[in-house]
């Protein structure tokens, strides 16, 4: 229970109590989202970019399927007309899984086996432990699509489980973006290759949590090939972050 608290405290410590963090990630979203427009947060946990997304007048669905953050987001959005909490994850399809989820670091929760054992092994997750395994509900991207409308940008925070809930999609979004981890270089690249297969994209890369651009690539916007030799680059760095993608022009 002490372990669980703790975690839980960290995830609001470090997502809502940085200053300054919720001005700058609006910033960082506004060319992206504008009041009336619909965004998917997929993996929101405490709902960070909910708040700042609702800031900037935009709806939110907010997928979560770890039971202590949905009753977190229910707290915080709960009466909030704008925002939309399922607590379901998404997949390839419906159905049911099991969500690995460490009580201590709960942002590293995971459905994918393959990926935990991939980054149990990195020094940057020695001292984390999957101790609870909870079956959830999955749906799909498209079935989400479906039922609120096609979100102008869509976020998929899911711990290697990316491409798997992009294979849930059969059509091309507006915008998203998807994590990127060192330790599992091939899940990110196996994203990629699903965002690719949709339609044509451009993207660009922000260090983790910095709400700034990667300042390698001169500013501007890298087909896939790019950006590839771009998570090369910064592979050997050990420092995660996240692809983002909008649909190319024409």
């Amino acid at each position: 229970m002490l372990t669980r608290a703790f975690g839980i405290a960290r995830s609001l410590a470090m997502y809502h109590g940085i200053p300054g963090r919720q001005r700058r990630m609006r910033a960082f979203y506004a060319p992206f989202l504008g009041p009336g427009d619909l965004a998917f947060d997929v993996g929101a946990h405490a709902g960070n970019r909910v708040r700042a997304w609702r800031a900037l007048g935009a709806r939110v669905v907010a997928v979560e399927p770890q039971p202590d953050f949905v009753r977190l987001l229910h707290l915080f959005f709960g009466r909030d007309d704008g925002v939309t909490v399922l607590p379901t994850a998404l997949g390839a399809r419906p159905g049911t899984a099991r969500l690995g989820i460490s009580r201590a670091t709960p942002t590293v929760s995971s459905m994918s086996q393959d990926w935990r054992s991939t980054v149990a092994d990195d020094t940057g997750f020695a001292r984390v432990r999957w101790e609870d395994s909870v079956p959830v509900p999955v749906t799909t991207l498209d079935e989400l699509i479906a039922t609120h409308g096609t979100p102008a940008f869509c976020k998929i925070d899911v711990e290697g489980f990316e491409a798997d809930v992009l294979a849930g999609l059969s059509r091309p979004l507006p915008a998203l973006s998807f994590e990127y981890l060192p330790a599992a270089h091939d899940a990110a690249l196996a994203a990629l290759a699903r965002v690719e297969s949709l339609g044509r994209y451009l993207y660009r890369y922000s260090p983790v949590e910095t709400m700034q651009w990667d300042r390698t690539a001169g500013g501007r916007w890298l087909d896939a090939g790019e950006l590839v030799a771009l998570l090369d680059r910064r592979r050997p760095l050990g420092r995660s972050g996240d692809v983002y993608a909008r649909a190319a022009p024409g």
